[in-house]
Order: C-alpha cells, then structure tokens, then sequence
C-alpha cells in the first residue's frame, strides 16, 4: 500500500493510567519506527469497554492517551495518531472477520482466560471476541508489522491465523503481519509481587508505578519494592523482585546485567532501590512536562483527533471495500 515504507500499528487502551510497563514496553519505542515505517498509533477505546468503564474517566483518559503519545516523542506529522472509535471501520471489519475465526480458537486465548477470572461477573462477548476487532485493528492498514508486549503476541499469532484463512479463500486481500517484541521491557512486573506483570489495574497502589506519578512518589514505590533475603545486587534465578528492578535499571540506562553488578557490587538493596527511582524519575520528568503542556489545548488535540482519524480512514475505507467486494456486498 505504502511504496517506500512498510506499515506498523499500534495500539493503547484508555482504561487506566499508564504504568513504566507500557512505557518501557512499548510506548517509549514507538518513536524509533518512525523513520522506517509508516506508523499507525490508535487510542483503543473500543477494546476498553470490554470491562465497564465510568464515561466521564474513559472520556477523560482518551485525551491523557492521546496526549502522551505526542509526549513520548510521537510526532503527528510522521505518524497517524487517531481515536479508534473516530474510524468505524475498525468495527465492521471485526464482524466480518467474526465469520472467519473459529470458537475454538478464541477459547485458547490467555488473556480471555486470565480477564475472565479478574471480571467473573462481565464475561460478555466482546471480552471473548477482542482478539478479532485486534485483528481488524492490524489488518485494516495492510500492515507489515505490530510492535507488542510479549502478553499480545498470541493475538498477533491469530490475526495472522486469521488473515491467511481469509485469503486462502480470497486471494491477495491482506497483508499477514509480523509481531516484534522489545527485547528490553518486554515484561515489566509488580513491584509487591514480582511474579505477576505489572497491571495498570492492580488494586495495591505500591506494585505499580505509573507514568504520571510524581517524583517522590516513584522514589517510595521502589523504595518498597519486594526483593528477597539475600543482599547482592545479581540476575539471577529465584531472585524475581531484584531481577526486575535490574530489568527496570536497564531499560532506563541502557546498561547490561553485567554492568548494573558490578556498579552496585559492595551496596546493598536500599541503594539500588533509590537509584533504580532516582532513573525513573529522571527519565519521566520531560514526559510529565510536556503531557501537561499538552493536555491544557484541548481544542488541539481534538483537532489531532480529527486529523488522524481523517487520514486513517482514507487508508481504512481502501482496505473495507476491497474485503467488501470479495465478499460479495453489493455496493450503492
């Protein structure tokens, strides 16, 4: 579709604040494609209404969603920045692409599992079928790639299951896309229980630190952090709370597990813990900033709404009424 480039997507639900895990996971490097691809970066709002949602909150968080995009480095003139319910086409693919997905398969799915024992009272239908409107979500765009965490490359896996049944019975529709997991971030884990990812949704407000928590705040979060009984700072097995805080070290610095021993041999937790939020902190402050800079011009981001959902469509519509046709939908 694109001459010169290929496509990437991505997307990020408005339901909750953000943690360093979706930073560090994703967010943080979805500038870095950019100049190689043409990007495609959706505020999922759609996907949040699977668990119930207060409007005014999920109204709310879909402006913060947006605007921290921009102020992670994502710049709308290179990419496309759009609200996902802004581009009906999303939904009315994910129909379509319901007639080509098989119950089966959708029953394996982890996340379908695990959220059904978190929200036992909502298991509705949307929840079982998000991994298709995920699909639409990709394939709409004929896209080459889709940078994940590594919790959503099944669903990748099954868009792609998805794409090339689809085309077995009607050749040359979609592109099938390639999942890329960053390999620094790729799971960022609770900082109360570092056995368990860490989860925008957590109830325990310590085990998660979130994007727009102030300085002092991440400081006590780590300085919290579950760790074990042993005092070095080293990777390795049976170590989860330590490991993770050098994962979280790394990704903020760059540096190797090697390295990060080595600077920290002869000191004990409580130094690490500090300097583990001490980087934190640092790396989020120009963030904050430009998040609020950002946030007080709502009449500009609503127009970046417009915007990118304006040119998503373009692309959208193309991709819709080429799977209509094959269908055999008759066109007015």
């Amino acid at each position: 579709m694109f001459q010169d480039r290929l496509v990437s997507y991505s997307g990020v639900q408005p339901s909750g604040n953000l943690t360093i895990g979706n930073y560090l996971g994703a967010i943080r490097n979805f500038s870095l494609y950019s100049e190689k691809y043409k990007c495609f970066y959706c505020v999922v709002d759609e996907h949040a209404i699977t668990v119930r949602q207060n409007p005014a909150e999920l109204r709310r968080r879909t402006y913060e969603t947006l605007a921290l995009y921009m102020a992670c480095g994502l710049d709308p003139e290179k990419n496309t920045l759009y609200v996902q319910s802004h581009v009906h086409e999303h939904a009315e693919l994910a129909w379509i692409l319901n007639c080509f997905t098989g119950f089966g398969e959708l029953s394996r799915m982890t996340q379908f599992k695990d959220k059904s024992q978190k929200h036992a009272d909502n298991i509705n239908a949307g929840l079982f079928t998000y991994p298709v409107l995920m699909a639409a979500d990709i394939l709409l765009y004929q896209t080459d790639v889709v940078p994940v965490g590594i919790d959503q490359k099944q669903h990748v896996e099954l868009c792609r299951d998805i794409a090339e049944r689809f085309n077995q019975i009607h050749p040359d529709t979609f592109t099938i896309p390639e999942p890329i997991v960053s390999k620094s971030g790729m799971k960022i884990m609770s900082l109360a229980d570092p056995t368990k990812k860490m989860s925008k949704s957590d109830e325990n407000a310590n085990a998660v630190v979130y994007i727009l928590d102030d300085r002092d705040t991440i400081i006590r979060k780590f300085k919290r952090a579950v760790t074990d009984s042993d005092t070095s700072v080293r990777f390795a097995e049976g170590k989860d709370g330590i490991n993770n805080l050098m994962t979280i070290y790394s990704c903020f610095t760059g540096k190797t597990m090697e390295e990060i021993e080595r600077e920290f041999e002869g000191h004990g937790y409580g130094d690490f813990k500090l300097a583990v939020g001490e980087v934190c902190a640092d790396a989020l402050a120009p963030v904050q900033e430009k998040f609020h800079a950002l946030l007080k011009d709502k009449a500009a981001l609503e127009a970046q709404m417009k915007k990118g959902a304006e040119e998503a469509s373009y692309y959208a519509r193309r991709t819709l009424g080429k799977v209509q046709k094959k269908l055999g939908f008759v066109k007015i």
